[in-house]
């Protein structure tokens, strides 16, 4: 049991459902978290800039005179900042005169001359300064604008700070003319990176929201987007089944699926087809080998029939003794006759390469104008041949087909008032060459295995005259084998022509 539970798990997460719903959350987590990533880096590097156009703005609203102030006066540690717990205080007089006093939130300010001398002017914190070396100071001097990029550094305490340099030149008359100044200003990152740390767990936060939701939205849409799949599968296993007949639904509302299931389709009519013909291939196959076994087994039958005969004495005398021989002479004919034939099929049937050229059908007919004739006997013949009558055969093989329609049609016909017309006409598609006879015509039942192997109309004919039913077959072959076609118009008591259409 705990075997077919873990086997149960492995075909779970093998399933095309589970692999589509695992690498598409593995896929949104990680472009969320490319998102979180990427808002992150640039919200921080938005806000420290933000800041630092704060600070500068602030900076460059001060009066001139109070860095004057913060540079020159008297007394020590007086500063014209007021600490953060002052900044309420509105009016006060101290040793640079009366008025208010400018208060700058949060920041640590120092002065730096033109000799790059560090002046600390206000602070939050005492004990946390942030100095830069005097040639760092210098470079910012001689850059001349004012209007410096910020940095983020670590003060003596090692927190991150942000720093933003501000420029003060001369101009005004207590400095003397091309005086330059820098103003530092600095302010810890870390209400900053609170405030960014904050949206990024929101954002998480909003994320896993989205992505649970979205997967319980997800799963019954993937359930019925994989519905054409289940019942292809369902249909597979029908087919495995052995049930051929089954057809996938092709009209699924999904074009992939529904072209897989039309190809599926193909795919199994072709195979129905060929199990079909394979199966009635093998069942010809035990016809022809039962009906090739009886018609061997007679003449086999005669002729030791005769030869026993003929052992019990009747050998002695000469009448008895031809006649014996007489009848093992045609049924040996017979045999002949009739592996020629089956052997001359089995060839047909392998499709072999005829050596195909442009004749004229009249002239091959004609040719074989006295050999008919001499085969009709007393019977009356016609040829009605249109000249100049051009086709693409092999002569000697479309000779065998008029030599066989035309011996059936002498079989079927009496020997004295027998009528056998032989045409051939040029058409669209190529020529057509017809022979019809004034026989006793072929019932309708029987047309439709005509050039059946082995089919015979009369089974009670005598196999003499009627022979072993491998003509009709033979021909039929042949002309299949030239792309033609041949077919048959009887009626009883009419007649019948047997049509024979070959490519031109």
């Amino acid at each position: 049991m705990k075997a077919r539970g873990w086997l149960a798990k492995v075909a779970e997460t093998r399933s095309l459902k589970f692999q589509i719903l695992s690498r598409t959350l593995l896929v949104m987590s990680a472009l969320l978290l490319l998102i979180g990533v990427f808002q992150y880096v640039f919200m921080q590097q938005f806000m420290y800039q933000n800041k630092a156009e704060t600070i500068r703005n602030q900076l460059a609203a001060l009066p001139p005179n109070v860095w004057l102030r913060a540079e020159q006066g008297p007394d020590k540690g007086t500063s014209p900042f007021l600490p953060k717990q002052d900044f309420t205080r509105n009016n006060r007089q101290d040793g640079f005169g009366e008025g208010p006093r400018i208060f700058v939130p949060d920041l640590t300010i120092a002065l730096i001359d033109d000799k790059g001398t560090y002046k600390l002017v206000s602070s939050q914190d005492e004990q946390s300064t942030l100095e830069l070396a005097k040639e760092e100071y210098l470079n910012i001097l001689q850059k001349r604008t004012k209007k410096q990029d910020h940095l983020i550094l670590k003060d003596s305490k090692g927190n991150e700070q942000l720093v933003v340099f501000h420029q003060i030149g001369g101009g005004e008359p207590e400095r003397p003319r091309g005086y330059q100044a820098l103003i530092q200003a600095s302010t810890s990152t870390g209400p900053i990176k609170d405030v960014l740390m904050r949206q990024l767990l929101t954002f998480l936060f909003l994320s896993m929201l989205a992505m649970v939701i979205g997967l319980l939205g997800f799963l019954p849409v993937l359930r019925r987007t994989l519905v054409p799949l289940s019942n292809l599968v369902d249909t597979v296993k029908r087919i495995d089944s052995g049930n051929l007949n089954e057809r996938f639904p092709d009209h699924q509302g999904q074009a992939e699926m529904d072209r897989l299931a039309t190809s599926f389709n193909s795919m199994l009519e072709r195979l129905e087809f060929s199990f079909e013909a394979e199966k009635e291939a093998k069942e010809q196959m035990r016809r022809f080998a039962a009906d090739a076994s009886h018609e061997l087994r007679t003449p086999l039958t005669s002729i030791h029939g005769f030869l026993e005969v003929l052992l019990r004495g009747a050998y002695q005398q000469p009448e008895p003794l031809l006649k014996a021989l007489k009848s093992m002479h045609g049924e040996s004919v017979r045999i002949n006759k009739l592996v020629e034939d089956l052997l001359l099929l089995a060839r047909l049937d392998r499709t072999p390469a005829f050596q195909k050229s442009e004749v004229a059908m009249d002239d091959v007919l004609h040719e074989m104008e006295h050999q008919l004739r001499l085969l009709a006997g007393e019977r009356t013949v016609t040829f009605l041949l249109e000249p100049e009558t051009l086709c693409q055969c092999d002569p000697d093989k479309i000779k065998q087909v008029i030599l066989n329609l035309f011996h059936n049609a002498v079989q079927h016909t009496h020997p004295e008032n027998g009528e056998v017309r032989l045409s051939l006409t040029r058409t669209d598609m190529g020529v057509e060459i017809a022979v019809h006879d004034n026989g006793p015509g072929i019932a309708p039942e029987h047309i439709a295995h005509l050039f059946d192997r082995f089919y015979r109309i009369d089974s009670s004919r005598a196999r003499r005259s009627g022979g072993a039913g491998l003509g009709l077959s033979i021909t039929r072959a042949i002309v299949e084998l030239h792309g033609g076609m041949i077919g048959v118009e009887s009626a009883v008591g009419e007649g019948s022509t047997f049509i024979v259409r070959l490519p031109r």
